[in-house]
C-alpha cells in the first residue's frame, strides 16, 4: 500500500539520497530539516510504500515534494521520485496528492520552476494543466541553465476537482489505494 504523509525528520535521509540522486545540486541535510522546523510556509510530504505487516517498519520513502503557502498561492519548491520508480506513476500521484494538499491548505493556484531541459517534468505538469507563465534566466546556479515558470489556476474550483478525481481514478487503478494522513507539524 502507498501512504501520502507529512514529512518528519526521520525522513530526511532517505529524501536526501533521493535528492541526491535526482538532481546535479542536490539539497543538504540542514535545507530540509530547517524547512519542516523553522519555516512556517512550508508543507513537505512523503510518499511511502507500506509493508503489509506492521512489524517489518514504516516502509521505503519512493517521492517527495515541498509545498511554501502563502495566501491562495502554493509553491513546489522541490518534487523527486527514486530514480528506479520512474516512469510508474509515482511522480504522477505525488504531484496530484500535493496540488489536493495545497487546495486542503486553501491556494487556488499552484506554481512551480522546472528546467528548461527537463522536457520529462514539463509534460507531467502539462497533463495537470500548468502553463508556462515565464522565464528565469540562469536560475540554476550549477549550470546557470534558465527555469520555466509554470502555474495552474483554478484547483479550488468543481471543474479541476472533478479533473483531478479522474486522474486520480486512474493513478489508483494503477498503483493502488493511497492513504493519506492530516497534515501535523512535526514535534521532534
Amino acid at each position: 500500500m502507498l501512504s501520502f504523509e507529512p514529512m518528519q525528520p526521520a525522513d530526511i535521509p532517505a529524501v536526501v539520497e533521493i535528492d541526491r540522486r535526482s538532481f546535479p545540486t542536490p539539497w543538504p541535510e540542514s535545507a530540509f530539516y530547517r524547512e519542516l522546523t523553522e519555516n512556517r510556509l512550508a508543507h513537505y510530504y512523503v510518499l511511502r510504500e507500506v509493508p503489509e505487516g506492521t512489524e517489518e517498519g514504516p516502509g521505503e520513502v519512493v517521492g517527495y515534494v515541498g509545498l511554501w503557502v502563502f495566501h491562495e498561492e502554493a509553491h513546489i519548491t522541490t518534487i523527486a521520485v527514486r530514480p528506479e520508480r520512474r516512469g510508474q506513476g509515482y511522480g504522477e500521484l505525488t504531484l496530484l496528492k500535493a496540488i489536493e494538499a495545497a487546495r486542503r491548505l486553501g491556494a487556488s493556484y499552484v506554481t512551480l520552476e522546472v528546467r528548461v531541459s527537463n522536457t520529462v517534468a514539463q509534460r507531467l505538469y502539462e497533463k495537470y494543466r500548468f502553463g508556462r507563465v515565464g522565464l528565469r534566466k540562469g536560475y540554476y546556479s550549477d549550470t546557470g541553465e534558465d527555469a520555466l515558470i509554470m502555474t495552474v489556476e483554478g484547483i479550488d474550483t468543481p471543474a479541476y476537482r472533478r479533473f483531478l478525481e479522474a486522474r486520480k481514478a486512474g493513478l489508483t487503478a494503477r498503483l493502488g489505494h493511497v492513504r493519506c494522513e492530516s497534515e501535523t507539524r512535526p514535534t521532534d
